[in-house]
C-alpha cells in the first residue's frame, strides 16, 4: 500500500506542445482539449495579458514605438503594432525584447499552478513552439498541418488578405515541413471540422494529455518534459517561481 501511494504521488505533470502554421487549425485543436477539461496554456493569449496598460511590457513597447501603437483607451492597438513589426526585423526584435521574458514568466506561473493543483497534463498552444525553444519543455509535440494551397486559401478567407499578402505571412514563419518533421504526431487538417476533432482526440490520447486531478503531491511531483535533465531543471525553476509568489495574470479580453 505504501509503495502504491508513493507511486501515485510521484505521477508527473505531462506537458504537451501544440503548434502549426498560420491558419492551419491549431485553435480548433485547443478548443477540443479545453472541452475535455484539459488546461490549455495559450501563448497568444499570454502575449495579450502581458502588454496591458500599466504593465512593464506595455511601457517598453510605447517607449520603443511611440503612442502611434495605442488605442484611445491607452491599450495597445495590436493591429497597428503588427503592421509596424511584420516587415521590419529590427522592430520585431524590439517587440520580442519587451514581451518574451514576461511571457515566459507567465508560462512558468501557469505550469506551477497546474502542478500545485495536482493536474495530470497541460497543453501549451504556441505558434512559435520550436522557434522559441519551448519544445524542450514538452514531452510530446502535436503539429497541425495542411497543404500550402489550403493554408493560403483559408488565410485569405479568414483575414481578408490578398494572395500576395497571405504568401508573405506564410513565408515569414518556420516552414511547416520542418515542424512536421519534428512532431511526435501530426494532425492533417485538410478535411472538415468533424474529422479534425476526431484526429485531435486521438492525438491528445496518444500524447497522454489526460485531464483530471492527481493525488495532490505538490512537492515531489516532477513535470514531464523532453528529457529527465529538463524535468529536474524545470522543477527547480518552478520552485523558485512558487517561492517568489508569481501567479498567472488574469486572462486578457483585448
Amino acid at each position: 500500500m505504501v509503495v502504491g501511494a508513493a507511486a501515485r504521488t510521484m505521477a508527473p505533470l505531462q506537458i504537451v506542445g501544440l503548434t502549426g502554421g498560420i491558419a492551419c487549425g491549431k485553435s480548433a485543436v485547443s478548443a477540443v482539449a479545453s472541452s475535455l477539461g484539459l488546461r490549455v496554456i495559450d501563448m497568444d493569449e499570454i502575449s495579450r495579458r502581458v502588454v496591458r496598460r500599466g504593465l512593464p511590457a506595455h511601457a517598453a513597447i510605447v517607449k520603443a514605438f511611440g503612442t502611434q501603437v495605442l488605442r484611445p483607451d491607452g491599450e495597445l492597438d495590436r493591429a497597428a503594432l503588427g503592421q509596424l513589426v511584420f516587415a521590419d526585423r529590427q522592430k520585431r526584435r524590439a517587440l520580442n525584447s519587451a514581451t518574451h521574458r514576461p511571457m515566459l514568466i507567465q508560462l512558468l506561473a501557469e505550469l506551477d499552478d497546474a502542478m500545485s493543483c495536482g493536474e495530470r497534463a497541460v497543453l501549451i498552444d504556441a505558434p512559435l513552439l520550436f522557434e522559441t525553444g519551448l519544445h524542450w519543455l514538452c514531452a510530446f509535440i502535436i503539429v497541425v498541418s495542411l497543404s500550402e494551397a489550403t493554408q493560403l486559401e483559408r488565410l485569405q478567407r479568414r483575414d481578408g488578405f490578398s494572395e500576395e499578402e497571405a504568401r508573405r505571412r506564410v513565408a515569414s514563419q518556420m516552414p511547416l515541413t520542418l515542424k512536421v518533421a519534428r512532431a511526435d504526431t501530426v494532425i492533417d487538417n485538410e478535411a472538415d471540422l468533424h474529422v479534425l476533432r476526431q484526429q485531435a482526440m486521438s492525438a491528445l490520447r496518444a500524447a497522454g494529455a489526460v485531464p483530471g486531478q492527481g493525488d495532490g503531491a505538490r512537492i515531489v511531483r516532477l513535470p514531464r518534459t523532453r528529457s529527465r535533465v529538463v524535468d529536474v531543471v524545470l522543477w527547480l525553476v518552478l520552485a523558485v517561481v512558487r517561492v517568489a509568489g508569481v501567479t498567472p495574470l488574469p486572462q486578457a479580453n483585448l
